[in-house]
């Protein structure tokens, strides 16, 4: 027996929900970030690094090799801050079960805050996992000084170290300028080609090749055709607030 609805010519819309569970303040503090106030910097959270890689990605897509620049150094920070910190918590993981008569486990936080991830590139999403490790490293570190296993020097030596390795990964992403240029454009030689040089500076001859791209790098001339219905884009409000913060960090 045959339903009598009509099904669809084509699949609905994809939904998904994914979120990240923070459990340190240290942690929390990397996913808003903080604007400058007076003499303190400004520092790029998670939130701020996913703005600045949309019109960086969506670049890549229309074939601006400095766009596939930022994504190729953005990678390869994200990649080194997520070995970096492997190291850091192995060094803690050594400390937390040295001792064979001490069961020490690892502290938790019983209302960890959720932070709903809605990136339209995979950028934001490996942004929130370095978050992740960092959250893991912090936890494993006030347990260890809990537990009188590291002092309060090298606590918050290796505190500052993975909040570092965080914040370098997220400041690849910043000083990108989208100029509507193409590969095209450079082996033209038009003004605009002329330009990105003069305001964005040289690029390695394998990325004008298009032979050296980021593995998470989107294909050229399309974005991905199948968007998570779930995943919404910034607000105009969104923008207009990154680009005032860039253009208050430039004066």
């Amino acid at each position: 027996m045959t339903s009598e609805k009509t099904s669809p010519s084509n699949p609905g819309p994809l939904r998904s929900r994914t979120i990240l569970q923070v459990q340190t303040r240290k942690a929390h503090a990397l996913v808003r970030g903080r604007r400058q106030e007076g003499a303190k910097p400004a520092i790029i959270g998670l939130v701020r690094f996913a703005a600045l890689l949309g019109p960086i990605y969506a670049a890549a897509a229309k074939d601006d090799p400095w766009a596939d620049w930022w994504l190729v150094k953005v990678e390869r920070e994200l990649t080194q801050g997520k070995e970096d910190l492997a190291a850091l918590r192995g060094h803690l993981d050594k400390l937390l079960h040295g001792r064979a008569v001490i069961d020490v486990e690892v502290a938790h936080c019983e209302e960890p805050v959720k932070v709903d991830l809605t990136f339209r590139n995979p950028y934001g999403f490996l942004g929130a996992y370095l978050v992740a490790d960092y959250d893991d490293l912090v936890l494993a570190v006030l347990t260890a000084r809990h537990v009188s296993l590291l002092g309060r020097k090298e606590a918050e030596r290796l505190l500052d170290e993975g909040g570092r390795l965080v914040r370098r990964a997220f400041h690849a992403a910043d000083g990108y300028r989208h100029l509507a240029v193409s590969r095209e454009d450079v082996r033209q030689g038009t003004a605009r080609g002329q330009r990105a040089r003069e305001t964005l500076g040289e690029l390695p001859q394998e990325v004008l090749e298009g032979t050296l791209r980021a593995e998470h790098a989107p294909a050229i001339g399309r974005l991905e055709s199948e968007p998570i219905a779930d995943a919404p884009a910034w607000s105009e409000e969104d923008w207009e607030e990154l680009e005032s913060e860039k253009s208050g960090a430039a004066g």
